[in-house]
């Protein structure tokens, strides 16, 4: 519906990117025995940035400030760089991995809370309460 896209804002969206992130934590925990295999994230504030017109990009003072890791592409996928690199190359830390989706479904929780707010309101509003 086209009258309520403006109302929702961008929940909608962070909504989506909260549960592809899931997705992929889970993915990273599902194959931490897998040889080889790159533990992947996604980086939130880029994805947004994309979304909405307000630039939340960092900016470097210095040439080697993004020296850690790779740059978030388009759809805010990035490889992790692992504490410990484990001798079958896989770069999963199950540790890590549960504390980041334990996050990720709090902050998950919290759009869906504020998005079930929002219709709630709007609601109350057309039935003129």
């Amino acid at each position: 519906m086209k009258l309520l896209e403006g109302a929702l804002g961008i929940s909608e969206q962070a909504l989506s990117v909260r549960t592809r992130r899931m997705e992929v934590l889970a993915k990273n925990i599902a194959n931490a025995d897998t040889p080889n295999f790159k533990a992947q994230d996604i980086d939130f504030k880029s994805v947004l940035a994309n979304v909405g017109s307000r630039d939340t990009s960092m900016t470097a003072t210095r040439q080697n400030h993004y020296s850690d890791g790779e740059a978030p592409g388009q759809d805010g996928m990035r490889y992790r760089i692992p504490f410990n690199t484990a001798m079958d190359g896989n770069t999963v830390e199950i540790s890590v991995e549960q504390a980041n989706y334990g996050k990720a479904a709090a902050e998950y929780q919290a759009t869906l809370s504020f998005l079930e707010n929002r219709i709630s309101s709007i609601r109350k509003a057309l039935k003129g309460e």
